[in-house]
């Protein structure tokens, strides 16, 4: 079953492949209904047997398309479109429509060989700078690898497929199967490996697994199996880039092992963190990392599935892999911080549930009014009360009309900043069609050929022709050639067969005969003399045979004359 050439949800338009993977394929598209070229993503069927994907794969596409940066690929639209395979069955089609980015991926540069140290750096610093942005936003991007991240004809790094992954590892597919999906396993943290819960530091761990990739051209582990691998990110300690590279500095060293650190609670806690110390190694300087205090040690870091005291009682019971660079801190310490913890929890607690619930927006704040059916003029009246300067787009719209809002970015209802750029989308109106050319045909050819092309057949208005045959249509209103809207009407002006004849009777015969014979009658005169009566100069007509009014094309008019 080829996809090239099938249109997604009546507006995008697949083209050639230009990509494939273990999850989907990528083609390049366009958006015929505003006119840009696109990247479309279409998942694998099977992914799409699961419900709980489905869902997933909606929300998580959704957030993924309200992230707007330079350094990441953004997404336009996403859904699910009903295709028939090979086999003659229905099947659900998941695709994402993307922003299309002329570049190369970073798998494949680096399938070249191992990047400069100056390169990789700034590779690696576009990448911090999208994961940055995204964890601000909540999203953690789960699979970081040389494959998700795009370097443009310009130099621009561009990170892609945001989401996607946590659509897939949330579902109800098995971990083996996700780990099939997701590819090689050579990019796992060992929390991922582990099966456990999942936060920022993950990517950040992926990261390092990146950057050590750049600077000697493959990853730190490597085995027959993903599991053999996935082991390693858990149980090995990785070797220094510059063992394989010579031309890596020991301060990129430092850098890349601390990123690789087992335990998520001592490696790099944010993006802006490791890009700090990347930049401190450009320079030529190592980093220093503190050794974390006391209380890093008794409680750790806290993470998205455990509170500060079970995260203490884990850590100190039964992660036997932690480093410990001070002597255990006695148990009436401990005990009492978990008490200190479980207070603070119970109060913070009753604090929430007594809280008096207020509708009350801080002073920047503002919250998106519903503009949906109202005219951009009105729409940006309000906008521009609550300091929210507007920008127009149109496009066409079936069921909104012409100069209606249709839709805002952000939508109604959200809370954003003043003075934050809202995008107002306005309908022009049903897609503008071609009205055919009709003319010459018959009524009934003409009719079939305006709804072929989504028009509506209008009235008829039937015009006297000397030329064109009764019951032909001799033009429309609009005239062919012309845009209309689609599902608007379309006059007909329909030759009657005939042709306006006035009175003859006074005119010589001379003059009759070439007014009958002009291009607007084209009738035939006929010459007919009276004997019975006394010629006069220039034989003025005394009667002619058909009487003024409509007359059928091409008739003969006898013209009777004195000749006596």
């Amino acid at each position: 079953m080829s996809d090239e050439g099938r249109v997604l949800a009546g507006r995008y338009r697949v083209g050639a492949l230009i990509g494939r993977g273990g999850m989907s394929d990528v083609h390049v598209g366009s958006d015929t209904r505003l006119g840009r070229k696109v990247a479309i993503k279409l998942l694998k069927p099977q992914l799409a047997t699961d419900p709980a994907f489905r869902m997933r794969f909606r929300q998580e596409a959704q957030s993924a398309a309200r992230m707007a940066h330079p350094t990441i690929v953004r997404v336009f639209d996403a859904g699910e479109e009903t295709v028939v395979d090979s086999a003659g069955h229905e099947v659900q089609l998941p695709f994402i429509v993307m922003e299309f980015v002329e570049g190369r991926l970073l798998k494949d540069i680096i399938h070249d060989g191992p990047l400069e140290p100056v390169a990789a750096v700034r590779v690696i610093d576009g990448v911090l700078t999208a994961l940055e942005y995204s964890h601000r936003a909540g999203v953690v991007h789960r699979d970081i690898k040389p494959g998700n991240i795009m370097i443009t004809t310009t130099g621009q790094v561009k990170v892609m497929d945001f989401g996607i992954a946590r659509a897939v590892s949330d579902s109800s597919t098995t971990v083996a199967q996700t780990t099939a999906i997701l590819g090689t396993a050579s990019y796992f943290s060992p929390e991922q490996a582990k099966g456990e819960t999942v936060d920022a530091r993950t990517d950040l761990y992926s990261t390092g697994v990146v950057l050590f990739e750049m600077l000697t051209g493959r990853p730190p582990f490597r085995g027959d199996t993903p599991v053999a691998v996935a082991y390693q990110h858990v149980s090995e300690r990785p070797v220094k880039p510059s063992a394989i590279n010579p031309k890596v500095s020991p301060a990129l060293d430092a850098v890349v092992l601390h990123a690789l650190t087992k335990n998520r609670d001592e490696r790099y806690q944010t993006a802006a963190e490791f890009r700090a110390d990347v930049d401190i190694a450009a320079s030529g300087r190592v980093p220093v990392h503190r050794q974390p205090d006391e209380a890093t040690l008794l409680f750790g870091a806290p993470t998205s599935s455990l509170t500060s005291s079970e995260l203490a009682l884990r850590q100190l019971t039964e992660d036997e892999t932690m480093s410990r660079t001070q002597r255990r801190p006695p148990a009436i310490w401990i005990w009492s911080g978990i008490i200190g913890v479980v207070v603070i929890v119970i109060a913070v607690m009753y604090w929430a549930f007594n809280l008096q619930p207020t509708d009350d927006l801080p002073s920047n704040a503002r919250e998106i009014p519903a503009l949906a059916g109202v005219t951009y003029e009105e729409a940006v009246s309000q906008l521009q009360e609550l300091g929210l300067p507007a920008t127009r787009i149109d496009e066409t719209n079936d069921t909104v009309a012409a100069g209606q809002v249709i839709r805002t970015d952000p939508p109604e209802g959200e809370i954003v900043d003043t003075n934050t750029a809202v995008t107002v989308y306005v309908s022009s109106g049903r897609e503008p069609v071609t009205v055919p050319d009709v003319r010459n045909k018959t009524l009934e050819q003409a009719k079939a050929d305006v709804q072929a092309a989504g028009l509506v057949p209008g009235t008829e208005n039937r015009e006297n022709s000397p030329t064109v045959p009764a019951d032909t249509v001799m033009g429309t209103t609009p005239e062919a050639g012309t845009s209309a809207e689609a599902g608007s009407s379309v006059d007909f002006r329909i030759s009657s067969g005939l042709v306006t004849l006035t009175d003859l009777t006074g005119q010589t015969l001379a003059a009759a005969s070439s007014y009958l014979s002009a291009e607007n009658l084209q009738l035939t005169p006929v010459p007919k003399p009276d004997p019975s009566c006394e010629s006069q100069p220039g034989s003025p007509v005394t009667q002619q045979s058909l009487p003024p009014g409509d007359v059928p094309q091409r008739s003969e008019v006898e013209l009777t004359y004195c000749a006596g």
